[in-house]
């Protein structure tokens, strides 16, 4: 039996631990399959205090089996200020004459865009993305890594500024398994190879793709 993706709480003894896709219906998070979150104060409220100044229309988008851990915080272009001049104080958002007199000002801004977290991401404690990063499928996010740039698949990236620690696979096994794509494989094929996944090669994974017919061009 397969835990249920559209479940809160896959592990009834531990509410800590949510899949965060039904969590975020209706906001401008999307989240794959089997995309977990583990916090034990509050998992339920990632959508409000994991995902931070959301208030544009720029989304944040996550794939599927990727693990995030306690405190991963996700800063979105609605942090940022206007710097366009001498001040970088956000006079528009307190009302009155002064979104007035400034309000063009803000939507004229340029905005770093949506954030995008590729499949099978593994997030350390207290990680923190910056606004309109783009991460790689089978990326590592060390612990307390501040991510202000794209951070390219399989690659283990930590530190303030966050920069490559090295490469989990050689180009060559990184182009297998972004051809097979096991995440996109149906529920009942990921269950029967659970274990070549975890513990396989490149091109074990690859092997399987290219045997049912998945391998993506």
């Amino acid at each position: 039996m397969t835990p249920d993706p559209s479940t809160v709480h896959p592990l009834l003894a531990h509410e800590r631990v949510v899949f965060l896709k039904p969590l975020v219906a209706g906001t401008t998070v999307v989240v794959g399959d089997f995309t977990y979150y583990d916090d034990p104060d509050g998992a339920t409220d990632f959508a409000q205090r994991n995902v931070l100044y959301a208030y544009g229309p720029e989304r944040l988008t996550i794939g599927k089996y990727c693990a995030i851990a306690t405190g991963t915080r996700f800063l979105m272009a609605g942090a940022d200020h206007p710097s366009m001049g001498v001040s970088t104080f956000p006079f528009t958002m307190f009302g009155g004459e002064w979104t007035e007199r400034t309000l063009d000002l803000v939507a004229g801004m340029s905005s770093r865009g949506d954030t995008v977290v590729g499949n099978d991401v593994w997030f350390g404690y207290g990680a923190t993305l910056m606004p309109g990063v783009r991460i790689g499928d089978g990326a590592v996010i060390a612990a307390g890594a501040l991510v202000a740039a794209d951070v390219p698949p399989y690659t283990i990236v930590g530190g303030n500024r966050a920069r490559t620690i090295r490469q989990r696979f050689d180009d060559s096994d990184i182009e297998r398994l972004t051809r097979a794509a096991w995440w996109d494989w149906p529920v009942e094929l990921v269950t029967a190879h659970a274990r070549t996944i975890m513990a396989g090669s490149p091109q074990d994974i690859e092997r399987i793709a290219t045997a049912e017919g998945l391998e993506q061009q």
